[in-house]
């Protein structure tokens, strides 16, 4: 059960307003970021979130605590003496455990790519504008040449073809990574396969590579670093570097690879969208 203070802030969100950086646990926010939940504000050197949509953070509420009734929920945490039959009528389940009804992650491919789902082979190779669910995720295999390609943004990964000159020439299989859980990370480290991260050339970006990847996957996970980012810096945003600088500036680069981009990074101030890549 949250806590009063959380429960309080979570109605706050769901209500539509603003809520400092500062007021939100850390761990709690890049969570809740990393599946599309919360949306970043950037005023200055500050930052403030609101939920990218009311249903979608009710969803996450009822997933997570198994709440769904928010303002009921307070009164149990603020009663001295709690009765499963309130908590029943707050949750719909007195044990109140985290159950999500969808698993698994959206994929795409700009060839034919044969997979194996369980015992049974299937080509993915989805129609312009159209994609394939994987949703049981842990029966799905494919080739070990295969290279894995994550995409942050829906628009990359929605126009595959206009970025094509960017990934290598070889079989690829592309994973949409928001608005998701963290189901694709773990089928990831489950297999051998190669994977490569298309997101954002910021702080921001990085960090979650490192934390939500290179973590797990170690040094066959690598970040694509296009030829002419410098070029694209130099007219980056210095806004977005300035929200993130203050909670990504002095952040760990666990892997060597990145170190000239995050250089390149704090050298201009400036960070990079990866749908700039789109031509």
């Amino acid at each position: 059960m949250p806590t009063t203070a959380l429960l309080r802030k979570l109605i706050a969100l769901s209500q539509g307003d603003i809520i400092p950086s500062s007021q939100l646990n850390a761990s709690l926010r890049d969570a809740m970021m990393a599946e599309g939940i919360l949306t970043a504000i950037p005023h200055g050197s500050r930052t403030s979130y609101r939920a990218t949509s009311p249903e979608m953070l009710l969803s996450y509420i009822r997933d997570t605590w198994g709440i769904s009734d928010l303002q009921q929920a307070l009164k149990t945490a603020e009663s001295d003496d709690p009765q499963r039959s309130l908590q029943v009528k707050t949750t719909g389940d007195s044990k109140a455990k985290r159950h999500r009804t969808m698993h698994g992650f959206l994929v795409n491919t700009l060839q034919p790519l044969e997979t194996t789902l369980g015992q049974q082979s299937f080509t993915i190779f989805p129609p312009e504008g159209s994609f394939v669910y994987i949703y049981d995720y842990q029966r799905f295999r494919i080739p070990k040449e295969t290279l894995v390609i994550g995409l942050e943004n829906a628009e990359n990964f929605r126009l595959l073809s206009r970025q094509a000159h960017l990934f290598p020439d070889r079989p690829t299989l592309f994973v949409a990574r928001y608005p998701l859980s963290g189901d694709f990370p773990r089928w990831l480290a489950s297999n051998e396969n190669e994977y490569l991260h298309f997101g954002d050339f910021d702080l921001a970006g990085i960090h979650i590579f490192l934390s939500e990847i290179y973590s797990l996957v170690g040094p066959r996970a690598s970040m694509l670093v296009p030829e002419d980012i410098e070029e694209r810096l130099k007219h980056g945003s210095s806004k977005r570097y300035e929200a993130q600088y203050p909670q990504y500036g002095q952040m760990k680069v666990s892997d060597p690879r990145l170190e000239r981009l995050v250089q390149l990074i704090h050298k201009y101030k400036k960070g990079y969208d990866q749908e700039g890549y789109i031509e």
